[in-house]
Order: structure tokens, then C-alpha cells, then sequence
């Protein structure tokens, strides 16, 4: 029998604080980038419950889910990845997220596989840090000027 394909929520946080995101620096066999907190909603969990724990596991602190500020949706056999994971249909929701103000950046009790470091980035360097999706990287430098939420499509 046929495995049921399916289609997997995640939650991720955007958090930006004095002109700088907070991402995590990852590595695998292509080499080092970045990707924002955040993971996969487990079943009877809300989004933000999702990403309240998330955050906990990866960036070690509780986080204040603000307001949703677009959607993503991922199909890898669309994009440059599909060699590696040809079966990933992903919607990915971004929310405005809040740490306390003395947050210092560290891991979390269960980082992601590849997870090496948590670190503040400003968003005019995002290019240097090969953040993914690509596609956020020009927003995120100017979300003040967007209206939200909104919904980005099938892109990486």
C-alpha cells in the first residue's frame, strides 16, 4: 500500500529587535545558512502553541506570539532542493514574535538537527547568512510598509 502523502503545518518567528533578527545558524552537506525559529504544529496544538514550544526547544525562552504576518507555502519538488527531499509540501506561517528584553541568544534544550549557534543578524546583512526562504529577505527589511497578513505562494 501506497504511503498517504501529506501536507505539514509549521509555525516560525520572526523577532526583531534594534534593526536585527534573531535567526539560526545551521550546517549541512552543502555548507552553512540560516533559518528562522520555529517547526512543525503537532496534532490538537495551535499555531502559536506550536511555536511557543518550538521556540523553547530551539532558542531556550519563551516567546509572545504577536500578530500573523504572511504565509508561506513550499512544494520542494518546485524548488532547488527537490534532489535532497522530493516529498515536502510545507505552509509555513510567520508570526511577529517578542522575547524579554534581556534575551541573549543560546540553544535551546532540543536544537534542531545541524544546529549550531542562535544569534541576533541585522537585516541588512541577511545575503551573508544564506537565510531561507530567500523570499523573506527583502520583506523582512521593510515590514513596516507592508499590510499583513499576506500570502507569499509556492516559493523558496
Amino acid at each position: 500500500m501506497e504511503k498517504k502523502k501529506k501536507v505539514r503545518n509549521s509555525a516560525k518567528a520572526v523577532i526583531i529587535r534594534d534593526g536585527k533578527l534573531l535567526v539560526i545558524l545551521k550546517r549541512d552537506q552543502e555548507g552553512p545558512y540560516a533559518v528562522l525559529p520555529g517547526g512543525g504544529q503537532k496534532w490538537d496544538e495551535t499555531l502559536a502553541d506550536a511555536l511557543k514550544r518550538e521556540c523553547e526547544e530551539e532558542i531556550g525562552t519563551s516567546v509572545k506570539v504577536r500578530k500573523l504576518l504572511f504565509i508561506r507555502e513550499y512544494r520542494s519538488c518546485q524548488h532547488e532542493f527537490a534532489d535532497v527531499s522530493p516529498e515536502v509540501h510545507q505552509v509555513e506561517f510567520y508570526f511577529k514574535c517578542k522575547v524579554s528584553k534581556d534575551y541573549e541568544p543560546s540553544q535551546g534544550v532540543h536544537p534542531d538537527d545541524g544546529q549550531e549557534e542562535v544569534c541576533w543578524v541585522p537585516l541588512d546583512q541577511l545575503d551573508s547568512v544564506h537565510l531561507y526562504p530567500r523570499t523573506i529577505c527583502s520583506i523582512l527589511v521593510d515590514l513596516k510598509h507592508s499590510i499583513y497578513p499576506f500570502y507569499l505562494g509556492d516559493c523558496n
